[in-house]
This record gives structure tokens, sequence and C-alpha cells, in this order.
């Protein structure tokens, strides 16, 4: 049986999907990519952006999320973490 993510891993998740699109993605591809429903998303996107992890960057016609220096930290310490976790079995 497959395992639910946990709160840490959907932001991970969510900062990933950012920083493998060139750092630039819309809001609906951020929403299908990231597996979760749109409320869900919702309040993760307006907690990150709130926390200063993304950041929202609009021009005429659109509007585009990307990490700030947080968010790439944040990706940083999180694979430092996983492979801590992993190096001991845990």
């Amino acid at each position: 049986m497959d395992k639910k993510r946990g709160r840490l891993e959907i932001i991970y998740d969510i900062l990933n999907v950012i920083n493998k699109n060139q750092n630039r993605i819309k809001y609906t591809p951020l929403l299908r990519k990231s597996n979760l429903s749109t409320k869900r998303f919702s309040e993760y996107v307006s907690e990150l952006l709130e926390k200063e992890f993304i950041k929202a960057l609009e021009n005429k016609k659109d509007k585009y999320f990307c990490l700030t220096d947080k968010g790439f930290h944040y990706l940083e310490k999180y694979k430092n973490i996983t492979t801590f976790v992993e190096d001991f079995g845990l």
C-alpha cells in the first residue's frame, strides 16, 4: 500500500516542480503536477508565498511562480535530510 505524503514532502514536491521547470511555472501546470486537490494546493501555495519560499510574478497576461533563495535553501536541506535518513535505513 502506498504511503501518504507528509507536509514536508508535499512542500518539497511543489518547490521541486517549480525548480525543474526553469524556476518558472504557471498556476495550473503547478496544480496538476503537485497531485493535490485545488483547495489543498491553494492552502500550500498561500503558505509558501506568505513564508517567502516562492514568489508570484506577473506579466501582461500570465502569473508565474518562482523560487526565492529561501525556497532553494529548503530544497537543499530537504535533500540532506532524506540522504541522512536513507544512509541509516530509517
